[in-house]
């Protein structure tokens, strides 16, 4: 899937990795129709480093894998390092999202990001448990911004899992959140916004999203 002079421009950057990185793959034979491609991705990304390990689970045989990562849609990929910080990308990486998907490649095998000391100190402060998706589109330029910032929160923060959604490939995610333009990002069900937005406007959507989910009735 891979040009030549990709695979050699990966190899230097995957140079940066640091600890092992499970690619870990989603996928099965029937009824889905970009399984085949996300598997050989990630199949192919394992041998341009051999950092990167990748295992391949079939989302009907290996249903214990399911619930162990919590993946309920296919194809999915869940990149793991030296703990599980709740990075999933669903669907093909393709278009302006590889890129950001190689960056989260290498932050994961760090176990750190590049955010600034003032946004990881905000980070800090979140105690609650908050699930991001990300709807992208791989000929949308400002989705991997949005992309990135979901999973550099999800590795900074235990409490924060982040997805990342090709939405031409679960049209069904679309109608349900009323999807009209990427990126469209949607924080524990009840919180919507539109937009390359800086990190610090994410932080301000998650903390209204989890007011919110309060209930001073069970407090």
């Amino acid at each position: 899937m891979l040009s030549d002079l990709e695979k050699a421009t990966l190899k230097k950057k995957f140079g940066a990795l640091v600890n092992d990185v499970e690619i870990v793959v989603f996928t099965q034979e029937r009824e889905c129709q970009f399984c085949q491609q996300t598997r050989e991705l990630a199949l192919e990304l394992s041998t341009l480093s051999p950092k990167i390990k990748p295992k391949v689970y079939d989302f009907v045989i290996n249903g214990d894998e399911d619930i162990k990562y919590g993946i309920k849609k296919i194809p999915a990929m869940a990149i793991i390092g030296s703990k599980d910080y709740g990075v999933r990308y669903y669907g093909v990486p393709a278009g302006y999202e590889f890129a950001a998907f190689v960056d989260d490649i290498i932050d994961v095998s760090r176990g750190t990001t590049s955010l600034p000391d003032s946004i990881k100190k905000k980070l800090a402060e979140i105690k609650k448990e908050v699930h991001i998706q990300v709807f992208v589109s791989p000929t949308c330029p400002y989705c991997p911004t949005a992309a990135r910032i979901a999973h550099q929160f999800a590795i900074e923060n235990e409490f924060i899992r982040a997805d990342v959604i090709e939405m031409t490939e679960f049209p069904y995610l679309v109608q349900r959140y009323g999807i009209m333009s990427t990126p469209h990002i949607v924080i524990n069900e009840d919180t919507a916004f539109m937009g390359a937005q800086p990190p610090e406007v994410f932080i301000e959507q998650i903390n209204m999203a989890l007011r919110a989910s309060y209930n001073p009735m069970y407090s």
